[in-house]
């Protein structure tokens, strides 16, 4: 690691810290030649392969954005839309992949989007999985309906 100060291309770690959702470290460095100190911060690099074939940085907020759109005028928050971002790369990163299709990025944001909310789940599905007719939504809606509802510890459903 290169000192932003002088070049020296070294430095000693003083103190390693996990951030606090966990997907990345703080470093604190400090460079042997000059001395001064600066902080790094270090996560696993994903990328996101398109359709197209460009590699792309992975993104939550793209995610976000996405996944918005489908959940106009619905009661989803900005922080369920987050929660949901979160809980997607959660996901991937546990695949231990350091890249990743973005079709398999779609997949990954269908279930807790479903969980979150149905009507945006069956707006974001019939995009993602390229409904052509009312038969490809009555299948989705009747895959809802026989679908066991989530039980919650602590409620009667």
């Amino acid at each position: 690691m290169f000192c932003p100060f002088c070049r020296f291309p070294d430095s000693r770690v003083v103190d390693s810290r996990t951030s606090d959702d966990g997907l990345s470290i703080r470093r604190r460095r400090q460079c042997p030649d000059c001395g001064r100190r600066f902080t790094t911060t270090e996560t696993a690099s994903l990328t996101v392969v398109k359709r197209n074939g460009i590699v792309e940085s992975f993104s939550r907020e793209k995610i976000v954005t996405g996944v918005r759109k489908a959940c106009q005028g619905r009661p989803v928050t900005d922080t369920d839309l987050a929660v949901l971002a979160q809980r997607v790369e959660e996901t991937i990163r546990a695949t231990g992949a350091t890249q990743i299709d973005a079709n398999d990025i779609g997949l990954a944001i269908l279930a807790p989007l479903q969980e979150l909310d149905q009507v945006a789940y069956l707006r974001f599905a019939s995009v993602y999985q390229a409904f052509e007719s009312l038969e490809d939504f009555e299948a989705a809606i009747l895959l809802l309906r026989v679908e066991p509802a989530v039980v919650h510890p602590g409620t009667d459903g």
